[in-house]
């Protein structure tokens, strides 16, 4: 019987002793956790994945959630590609691979040197190329960076949007009359259904015929309807070439207007002449 008694005994002990480390350990807890947490709700990551939340009325409370992850909220934004220019004297990397106004390698060298080359000589930093290890940058004049610009305007303007479709047509300058008929009717064709048609002509050897004058007859024929989307030029040697495209709705209301305007032109001017012949009979 005492034997038994002294295991109870044990036991109560032993329950008391638990409890009381329980309840140290929570107060511990609530006072260490309570410090630390703002009275505005956040997480708070521990391992294994335990947070304390706070509430205004109650202590902290311990639940299990799942780990912080930032990786479905972040997402990395792509770098829009910046316009064609100077950089100013922004330059975000040590060592730059630069070229001077002339097209000619000057090789790889601090930025503080470059911008002294640019300083020393009244030129301009452009950014060619950013995705080279080093990247590469440009000494250009105003004038240069200038017509760069235009020439990259009219490259953009000239290529066929999504959704366009762009026809090609590519013929010699000494093509015959009834070729050139069916060609343009190919090209109105094609203008009809809204598409962008680009016409080449090759110089033949041994013509005269001005390939810009060829351009202007097509459009002459189309006029009503197309106008140029990128007007004639020369590709490279020997070589012209243009795209026509439908006029907007807008452009179709103006065409109308001056034509009936100089058809009304035209006929005044032919009652002028009746009269003037009249009054000389």
């Amino acid at each position: 019987m005492s034997v038994v008694f002294k295991h109870g005994m044990t036991a109560l002990c032993t329950m008391k002793y638990l409890c009381q480390a329980a309840r140290n350990e929570s107060r511990y807890a609530k006072r260490f956790f309570g410090t630390l947490l703002p009275q505005t709700a956040q997480k708070w990551l521990f391992s294994p994945f335990w947070i304390a939340v706070p509430e205004p009325r109650k202590s902290a409370v311990f639940g299990l959630t799942q780990p912080y992850c930032t990786g479905e909220k972040s997402h990395a934004q792509p770098k829009s590609k910046a316009a064609f220019g100077s950089v100013g004297r922004r330059i975000p990397y040590r060592i730059l691979h630069v070229i001077n106004q002339d097209g000619e390698s000057l090789g790889n060298m601090h930025r503080a040197e470059a911008l002294r080359l640019m300083d020393e000589h009244g030129l301009k930093l452009v950014l060619l190329r950013e995705n080279v290890e080093p990247p590469v940058y440009r000494l250009m004049t105003g004038q240069q960076i200038h017509e760069e610009q235009l020439k990259r305007a009219e490259k953009k303007k000239a290529s066929p949007k999504q959704g366009v479709v762009q026809k090609e047509l590519s013929f010699s300058s000494a093509i015959a009359k009834n070729d050139l008929e069916t060609k343009t009717k190919q090209i109105a064709q094609w203008i009809d259904k809204r598409h962008h048609v680009k016409v080449t002509i090759r110089q033949a050897k041994g013509s005269s015929t001005d390939m810009f004058m060829l351009f202007d007859q097509i459009l002459e024929t189309v006029s009503e309807k197309a106008t140029y989307l990128s007007k004639p030029k020369v590709a490279r040697e020997g070589v012209s070439t243009c795209i026509f495209r439908h006029m907007s709705d807008k452009e179709l209301k103006e065409h109308q207007k001056m034509e009936i305007k100089k058809n009304n032109t035209v006929k005044k001017d032919e009652n002028q002449d009746l009269k003037s012949n009249e009054l000389h009979q």
